[in-house]
Formats: C-alpha cells, sequence, structure tokens
C-alpha cells in the first residue's frame, strides 16, 4: 500500500457471496470500513473488539492462575495489548515477569498470516484502518534453522541481535518526544533482524563465530547505518531472489514486488537516526551503566 501506515502493508478486502448479502451485513457492519465505494476489513475494528474480549476473560484467567502467578493486561495507543505475568515463587530468582504481546491474525495459507495493525494515532484515518500487516514469522523460523546448520556451533548472530535490540530499547531513555516514537518505529525488531540477515548473507558465516562477537557487532551497527543514510532498507523475504533455495518460501512472497521498509521516513528523520546510532555504539558502556536496572543485572559473586 503506498498510502498511509507502514510500508508492505496490505488491504484486505471483503466481499459477501452472492445471496448471502443480508446474512453478512451484520459482520461488514461491526468490522469493515468503506473505502471507494467498496468493503475492507478493519484492522482497527478488529483490534478493538479483541481488546474488549480480552478485558472480559482477563478475570477468570486469573482465577485460574491466582495460586501460580500474577496476570495483568495493558494496552498503550500505538501499542497491541500485551499480558504480563508474573510467577509467585519464594525463589527471588523466579520473580521475573514475562510480556506477551497479542495479536489479532488472518490465516492466509503457506504459514503466512495478516496481522492487526496498531493505529498511529489516537483518530487514524480510514485508509489506514484498512491496512494489515504480512507476518512471516514460520519463513523466519526456516531462515534461522538453514543458518544454525550452516554457521558455526557457536555462531553469534543471535547474540548480536539480541545486543543490539538491548542498546535500542537502553537509548530511548534519554531521548525526547517527538524523535524517541520515531527512533523505535525505525528501529523496529523487524528492521534489525531485516539488517541482520541481509548481512548474514554477504560474508562467510565463519566469521560469526563467538571469537568475533564485537567485530561482528559493530559490522551490524555500521551496515544499518549505512541503510539509513541510503535511505534503503529491503524486506528480506518480499520479492528477494536472494533467499537460499534450502529456505522454501511461498509463491506469494516469490513473487511479491521488492519493498523498501525506510521508505515511509524522511531523510532527515534517517539521518538523526543514524546519527543516534553510531553515538549509542560508541558510548554503549556509559549508556548501559546509566539505564540499566539493577533487577535485570546478572549478579556479581562474591570474591
Amino acid at each position: 500500500a503506498d498510502g498511509p501506515g507502514p510500508c508492505g502493508a496490505f488491504v484486505c478486502g471483503l466481499r459477501a457471496r452472492d445471496g448471502r448479502t443480508r446474512r453478512c451485513r451484520p459482520f461488514a457492519e461491526g468490522f469493515c470500513v468503506e473505502l471507494q465505494g467498496r468493503s475492507h476489513l478493519s484492522s482497527g475494528l478488529v483490534l478493538r473488539w479483541f481488546q474488549g474480549h480480552l478485558q472480559r476473560c482477563l478475570g477468570a484467567v486469573r482465577y485460574r492462575l491466582q495460586e501460580r502467578c500474577r496476570v495483568s493486561l495493558s494496552a498503550c495507543p500505538g501499542q497491541p495489548p500485551t499480558l504480563h505475568i508474573l510467577p509467585c515463587s519464594d525463589y527471588v530468582c523466579c520473580h521475573i515477569s514475562m510480556a506477551v504481546r497479542l495479536i489479532p491474525a488472518i490465516p492466509l495459507g503457506d504459514a503466512l498470516y495478516l496481522t492487526a495493525l496498531p493505529p498511529e494515532g489516537p483518530q487514524g484515518s480510514l485508509a489506514a484502518e484498512a491496512l494489515w500487516g504480512l507476518n512471516a514469522s514460520r519463513q523466519e523460523q526456516r531462515l534461522l534453522a538453514w543458518l544454525k546448520e550452516q554457521a558455526p556451533a557457536a555462531s553469534c548472530h543471535l547474540k548480536c541481535l539480541q545486543i543490539l535490540k538491548g542498546l535500542r530499547d537502553l537509548r530511548r531513555h534519554g531521548l525526547e518526544e517527538p524523535f524517541c516514537s520515531q527512533w523505535g518505529r525505525v528501529l523496529s525488531s523487524y528492521v534489525l533482524k531485516t539488517a541482520l540477515f541481509s548481512l548474514l548473507l554477504q560474508g562467510p558465516l565463519e566469521a560469526w563465530d563467538e571469537r568475533f562477537l564485537v567485530e561482528r557487532l559493530e559490522d551490524l551497527v555500521l551496515y544499518l547505518r549505512d541503510c539509513l543514510r541510503k535511505q534503503v532498507l529491503m524486506d528480506f523475504f518480499l520479492g528477494n531472489s536472494s533467499v537460499p533455495e534450502a529456505v522454501a518460501l511461498p509463491r506469494f512472497l516469490k513473487e511479491a514486488a521488492p519493498v523498501n521498509l525506510l521508505s515511509a521516513f524522511d531523510g532527515p528523520t534517517l539521518d538523526l537516526v543514524a546519527f543516534q546510532l553510531i553515538s549509542t555504539w560508541m558510548q554503549a558502556p556509559h549508556i548501559i551503566r546509566m539505564y540499566s536496572s539493577p533487577r535485570y543485572l546478572r549478579p556479581v559473586p562474591a570474591p
């Protein structure tokens, strides 16, 4: 979709079959928006319906799990609802909460899903509400499985991704709006994974041995910086002919038009994110000390 919303999103059109218009009318009125005379399934309306059902079901879930854990639900503007689970245990090491994002999805077949996109603002346009994201997590798992077979046994590529995501989240604490929100959207988890996958296929996988963790992490940061400066980072699965043949991709992905994940952002924003990314990498030890909470740090053994 070239309109509002993230690039690579899809518009889902809903059409009633002949003779079933009256039967489908209640569904269309509750979950669809009219665009250019056609009825489109609204991700915004589906997401609001989904959140309402989650709130009503939370009481029953709490009751069944009250002896084992505490359960709560949060729904921030522009974010999918998140289920927070805190185990009830006498062991301090078990007092770590788990956050699970709950996103309604529509199966397309071939392990592909349309996922509801959270609204960008408090009052999104009808065109934006009709947009859905394409989820190819199963294909990501296949690629990771192939990389595990090809890369060294002690490969550090997943550690690089985890560290970079951690630095991104820590750096957010020191940023002010509106750049703080732009920082998170530009350096989304999907963008970071796409940069990692693209870099992995460029060089020998033997270079990703854990001995070279710092060097490979720096390579990933510099590669991402170059993509931001050039304003180009192509989606790894949509229309990408360089995906290894061992990673079976559905025909839908192979024949799709390539999508630039950064085309929705203006040049000055991407330049500022690139500058801040390099600054974050150069000041990584200081940022970790300043913004890391002691409860999430690994305890240091007593001398």
